[in-house]
């Protein structure tokens, strides 16, 4: 027997997504009282799923697929043409395990390392009575940190420019007008860049670790052992670039966080590895990041007497989930100490998608945004003393991504 799924009436519901942001699928979940609804987006039906359940169902692959699903905006800004986010099957599969190759505990204590070094000489080099915007301070640190851990030369004089346009890719694809086309233009800038390293890699002008994701990219053969065209070495660059100068937005929420709840902050200082995690950890499950994921059905399928048509686009609420009350004790409340003890499952905590790491979509550098945001937590709490000036720390749910809108400022800043 097959079930009538709820309904967003109306329409097309574009105009909704672009006001409400993060809070579109949870705020119609809470009015339909559903975890599952279609609605119109873009002119075509789309479904719409939240909670961990809902979770499990989007990421088995013999249901839905990922190569058709993403808007040709988004592929064009964010993740670019030829990704391993838009593969599937053993293609997804090759590609992913190029990635996660690199995601070793050697690797994750490099990263540490070139983190606190990072703001190290950040600091060091600005003066002590210049205001820092925090958001904007790691886009500079964190693209540092990623060029040198993946064997991207990066001249000093550049790395602000770099920096900037590195960030319009993640700023960009869910703007309108000209934010938009900036974000396209710096798609294209940025894969010339990496395009080139490429080549000279491949030529054997230019001397880079054959560890490093540079070199291993560059050389990488895919499922016909064929070496992968320049163009989508550049992209998949770019998708370890990208993401990890991206972590800067999660800094931002950790000055708000640490504004916002200053008993919790307090608890840090001296802390161990462990306690400073579990905040990091409730800071990526509290604020927004991502908002959905985006997949297709890849056959026709029923699921809690709910009838899915082969080729839905389907959206998974990413900030929603990680607020589900199914899924969450007092899930509006900033509470650290939750993850104490915790168990995670590949669907119930999802801040950059779920699903397996080595054959399923979840982000393979999740192991990596922790670590940088551990890093800079311990160097912002333990190794450096600041003011906080007055300031907006507000920010909108409708802008992706969401960042404080004066950025999280700081000054008078000493080091301990």
């Amino acid at each position: 027997m097959v079930n009538e799924m709820p309904e967003d009436a109306g329409f097309d519901r574009t105009l909704s997504v672009l006001k409400e942001g993060y809070e579109f699928i949870m705020n119609r979940s809470e009015s339909l009282n559903s975890d599952v609804f279609e609605t119109r987006i873009m002119g075509e039906r789309a479904i719409c799923l939240t909670g961990s359940e809902a979770a499990e169902l989007f990421y088995d692959d013999t249901r839905f697929r990922r190569r058709d699903a993403a808007p040709s905006r988004v592929e064009k800004t964010l993740f670019g043409e030829g990704g391993v986010q838009g593969l599937d099957g053993e293609r997804h599969v090759n590609r992913k395990a190029m990635l996660m190759a690199l995601m070793d505990n050697e690797a994750m204590d490099e990263i540490e390392m070139l983190v606190l070094h990072y703001w190290q000489q950040y600091f060091e080099e600005a003066g002590s009575l210049e205001t820092v915007e925090l958001y904007e301070a790691a886009k500079v640190v964190f693209l540092q940190v990623a060029a040198k851990w993946t064997g991207v030369p990066l001249e000093e004089s550049e790395t602000e420019e770099r920096a900037g346009q590195v960030s319009d890719l993640f700023e960009s694809p869910a703007a309108l007008g000209l934010q938009h086309w900036k974000g396209r233009r710096a798609r294209s800038e940025a894969n010339d860049w990496i395009e080139g390293f490429v080549e000279e890699v491949r030529a054997g002008t230019l001397d880079v670790d054959n560890g490093k994701a540079l070199y291993t990219f560059s050389w990488h053969r895919d499922v016909k052992g064929e070496l992968l065209d320049k163009k989508v070495v550049a992209v998949e660059i770019l998708n370890l670039l990208r993401p990890m100068t991206a972590v800067s937005v999660w800094v931002a929420m950790i000055g708000l966080a640490m504004h916002e709840f200053p008993e919790e902050r307090d608890k840090l200082e001296g802390a161990g590895e462990e306690r400073l995690e579990w905040f990091i950890q409730e800071v990526r499950r509290y604020y927004p990041f991502f908002p959905f994921a985006a997949a297709r059905t890849d056959v026709d399928f029923e699921w809690r007497g709910y009838h899915f048509e082969e080729g839905t686009l389907t959206l998974l609420d990413l900030y929603g989930t990680n607020r589900h009350k199914k899924n969450w004790v007092h899930p509006e409340t900033f509470m650290p100490e939750r993850f104490e003890g915790w168990q995670q499952t590949p669907f119930n905590f999802i801040p950059q998608g779920g699903g397996d790491y080595d054959f399923g979509h979840r982000c393979a550098g999740e192991f990596v945004t922790i670590v940088m945001m551990r890093a800079t937590l311990d160097f912002l709490v333990n190794s450096l003393e600041y003011d906080v000036p007055e300031q907006d720390f507000s920010f909108e749910f409708n802008d992706i991504p969401a960042v404080p809108n004066d950025k999280v400022k700081i000054n008078n800043y000493r080091f301990k």
